[in-house]
């Protein structure tokens, strides 16, 4: 197969300019990051038809002179102005393998899988000038095109800053941004008219400026670009992972994207290697429970679960534990899905479904490790409940996870597993359920009384306000206005005793487990730890409600 010749080549046979043309068109298009057309154009040595024409034969597109063409009614009605607007395509022909479209820029190519998706038809590309596809967006849909505007931006913006080109600099800006303003996660969301981007700060998305909506397919092929994905791939869910320095920072994010009506929806999980990681301390334990939680994790055997819902800080609950106990006499091996921070000192095993790496293999040869402590990321199934039940019986100290509402049900989760009841009561010697509230903005917090009616709905009466100083949210600047800055922990930790036992070992239900934990060994539960930081100015009464109160009712 002829090897593709360069445009300049091809320029030089079919435009008659020189080879010193060439050269310094490209040392203009490195300088400036454009494209060595646009620099060899704004030298006047070539015209737009030359450059599209030359395009054609080194992409092998046909080309289409939409100035001199005359498209007809039922033509220009075979794609919806909305569309044509969205895509920037003209359609100009249609024969039995489908539409041909007239567009101005060969990378519009990697947008035609989005069209498939949402007209149900096949597509061919035509190559025409610039200028004539702007004069027939306005000519027949009535649409004027900012694409001169656009250009002469990003010529300012190529000219003013030795970075890379617009797009790559516009996805770091909305990276940047969202780390510097705490989010957990970046949605970048394409609709009909417009691109939405949000970020999750302390667990709520909020909607910031979004780019224009025709940008869309160029960010969206940027951040795949970065996570390692198939750009050409838009039918399929991918998932992907970047590792990039950000505000002087490591950071690592995970990357899902998946196909929408409008496109590919994406969202970036940030890792921030800095934040992420914390000490028992900082997690917001009563020092009661904080004391208790010790004890539980420094034995030197059994299974300790923590439940609760995804996004409840489950993970960064058990990194913290796994800290406290990382020494250099400690063996300490994991199975993750995703490792989503390194830990220095302790083996992490990621689980790869791709190649029959599961929770249950890597457990089974990580005992044949001799370790003294293990983590399993989540239990999900009777195999994986099983061997870590064995693992915790023959002297290893097991944390894993565990889907479900509260401290107690964790017990009858894992008998409707399949597990013998005499195992669950022996090997199980703690479960902690967990979720995370909103903390007040220190630096805008305002004192306030709360109604009689607030304090009924969290159980409380005005008595147990004497002495106790109290707020709710205000907004400053260190909030985004807000009025919550940061998140806290609320948990229930629930220990075995032998009478507990004995009520798991006959198949107890999860109700009655938990009246007897709360009379004898004091369970303090999660709406009853949410109470305890409202009390302590940590928090507000909504924040206790939306949060503690849903999984009081969903135990229930």
């Amino acid at each position: 197969m002829a090897e593709r010749k360069l445009l300049g080549e091809l320029l030089i046979e079919r435009a008659g300019i020189s080879e010193e043309d060439v050269q310094r068109a490209l040392r203009v298009a490195q300088q400036q990051k454009i494209r060595i057309g646009d620099a060899l154009l704004r030298a006047g040595v070539v015209n737009e038809e030359q450059v599209a024409r030359a395009l054609c034969t080194q992409l092998r597109l046909p080309f289409v002179n939409l100035s001199k063409a005359r498209l007809s009614p039922a033509t220009v009605a075979l794609l919806d102005r909305e569309l044509v607007e969205q895509f920037r395509v003209i359609p100009v022909k249609k024969d039995g393998a489908g539409l041909i479209v007239a567009i101005d820029d060969p990378d519009r190519m990697m947008t035609l899988d989005d069209l498939r998706f949402r007209s149900g038809t096949e597509f061919r590309c035509a190559l025409t000038t610039p200028a004539a596809f702007r004069e027939a967006l306005a000519e027949y849909y009535d649409i004027v095109s900012d694409a001169g505007a656009i250009g002469a931006e990003a010529e300012a913006e190529g000219e003013d800053e030795d970075d890379d080109a617009p797009i790559i600099r516009l996805v770091n800006k909305i990276l940047e941004d969202a780390l510097s303003m705490r989010a957990s996660d970046v949605h970048i969301e394409p609709f009909a008219d417009h691109l939405r981007v949000r970020y999750r700060i302390d667990g709520h998305c909020q909607v910031q400026e979004s780019p224009p909506r025709h940008l869309a397919p160029a960010i969206l092929s940027r951040v795949k670009l970065m996570a390692g994905m198939d750009i050409s791939e838009k039918r399929k869910a991918q998932d992907g992972r970047i590792n990039i320095k950000l505000l002087g920072r490591e950071i690592d994010l995970r990357v899902s994207a998946l196909p929408a009506y409008h496109g590919e929806s994406v969202v970036c999980r940030i890792l921030d290697r800095e934040q992420g990681l914390i000490s028992l301390p900082a997690l917001g334990f009563a020092s009661e429970d904080y004391q208790r939680f010790l004890k539980i994790i420094k034995r030197p055997n059994g299974l300790f679960l923590v439940t609760g819902p995804t996004g409840s800080g489950k993970t960064t609950s058990l990194y913290a534990a796994l800290r406290e106990l990382n020494r250099p006499d400690v063996k300490i091996i994991t199975a993750e899905d995703p490792v989503e921070y390194n830990l220095s000192g302790i083996n992490q095993c990621q689980v790869r479904h791709n190649i029959g790496l599961d929770f249950t293999r890597i457990l089974r040869a990580m005992l044949r490790q001799a370790p003294n402590i293990i983590l399993v990321g989540e239990i999900r199934d009777r195999e994986t409940a099983e061997i870590a039940i064995q693992a915790s019986l023959t002297g290893h100290l097991v944390f894993s996870t565990l889907h479900t509402n509260d401290s107690t049900s964790a017990l009858t989760r894992l008998i409707d597993m399949g597990i013998k009841p005499f195992l669950v009561s022996t090997a199980v010697m703690a479960v902690m359920a967990q979720r995370l509230i909103r903390r007040l903005c220190p630096h805008c917090r305002e004192e306030y009384v709360p109604t009689d009616v607030e304090l009924r709905s969290i159980g409380q009466t005005p008595a147990a306000l004497e002495g106790v100083t109290v707020y709710r949210p205000g907004g400053c600047a260190e909030c985004n206005q807000s009025g919550y800055r940061g998140r806290i922990g609320v948990f229930e930790l629930f220990k075995l005793d032998s009478t507990i036992r004995e009520m798991c070992f006959r198949g107890t239900g999860s109700l009655k487990l938990r009246e007897q934990a709360k009379v004898a060994g004091g369970l303090v539960s999660l709406m009853d730890d949410g109470v305890r930081k409202f009390l302590a100015g940590d928090t507000t009464i909504e924040e206790v409600l939306t949060v503690a109160v849903a999984g009081e009712a969903a135990a229930a």
